[in-house]
C-alpha cells in the first residue's frame, strides 16, 4: 500500500527566525503520524532544515535544481549540492517554474534525470491552465507533460513522486473537487500503468492545488490521491499539521 505523503512547498518565504519556530513545531507535531511529511524549503535554508530536522521523521528537500551536474552555470544549484544537506526530495516542473521561468517539459525531464543522478527523489509536477480545463483538454495536456519525462528521462528502478496541480487552483483559493482530482489522478495512474505495468501502483500521486485543513481529508480519501503538495498552508504550523493528520487518517 502506498504511504501518504504531505510535502510543504514554502516557495520564496521564510527567515532564519521564523523557520526555527515553524520547523520545531512540525518536528514535534508529526512524531507519531502514519503519513510521511516533508518540507521543501528555499535553498539557503537547507542547512537550517538539516540541523533542526535531523533525527526526526520529517524529510526535507528543495524546490528546484539545475539539469547540469556542475559547470559554468552561475546561480544554479546541483543535485549533488542539495544532497550534501541531506535533501531527499526536490520539486521539478512546478507550474510557477514553467510559467514564470519558461521551463519546458524537456527541461523538466532533464531536471528529473539530474535529481536521480544525485540520489534525490524528484516530485514532478503536471497540470492544466483554466482555459485548457474549460476546453476539455486536461488529459491531453497532462499526458504530454508526462510523456516528455518518460521519453527523455526513462524509468528504471528510480523513485518518482508525481504531483497533479491544476494551475487554476494554485494560490487562487479555488480547489478541484475531490472527484475532479480523483478523475485526473486515475488517468495519470492508468497512463503510467500502460508504460510501467504493475509498478505504477507503487508510485505516489499528490494533489497540489490550494490544499487546506478544511478540504484535505476529503481529497485524501480518494483512492488515487496519495497526499498533497501544500503551498501557503505549509507556512502555518497548525494548518500544516492538520493536513498531515488528515493524511494519516486516510492512510
Amino acid at each position: 500500500m502506498r504511504r501518504k505523503l504531505v510535502a510543504g512547498n514554502w516557495k520564496m518565504h521564510g527567515s532564519r527566525r521564523s523557520n526555527e519556530d515553524l520547523l520545531g513545531a512540525v518536528r514535534e507535531g508529526v512524531r507519531s503520524q502514519h503519513a510521511e511529511c516533508a518540507v521543501l524549503v528555499p535553498a539557503p535554508f537547507l542547512a537550517q532544515a538539516e540541523s533542526l530536522l535531523s533525527g526526526s521523521v520529517v524529510a526535507w528537500g528543495a524546490q528546484n535544481l539545475s539539469e547540469h551536474d556542475a559547470g559554468a552555470f552561475t546561480g544554479e544549484v546541483s543535485a549533488a549540492m542539495l544532497a550534501e544537506f541531506g535533501a531527499r526530495y526536490v520539486i521539478v516542473g512546478h507550474s510557477e517554474r514553467r510559467a514564470l521561468f519558461a521551463e519546458s517539459s524537456k527541461t523538466v525531464a532533464l531536471k528529473a534525470q539530474a535529481a536521480w543522478r544525485g540520489g534525490l527523489v524528484p516530485v514532478v509536477c503536471v497540470g492544466e491552465q483554466l482555459d485548457e480545463r474549460e476546453s476539455g483538454i486536461t488529459e491531453r495536456v497532462v499526458e504530454a507533460q508526462l510523456e516528455a519525462v518518460l521519453a527523455t528521462a526513462g524509468l528504471g528502478e528510480q523513485e518518482l513522486v508525481l504531483a497533479y496541480e491544476p494551475v487554476w487552483a494554485i494560490g487562487t483559493g479555488r480547489t478541484a473537487t475531490p472527484e475532479q482530482a480523483q478523475e485526473v489522478h486515475a488517468f495519470i495512474r492508468a497512463l503510467m500503468a500502460r508504460r510501467l505495468g504493475s509498478r505504477a501502483a507503487e508510485w505516489r500521486i499528490l494533489y497540489g492545488g490550494s490544499v487546506k485543513a478544511g478540504n484535505a481529508r476529503a481529497l485524501f480519501s480518494m483512492p488515487d490521491v496519495d497526499g498533497g503538495l501544500v503551498g501557503g498552508a505549509s507556512l502555518q504550523a497548525g494548518e500544516f499539521l492538520e493536513i498531515v493528520r488528515a493524511a494519516s487518517v486516510a492512510a
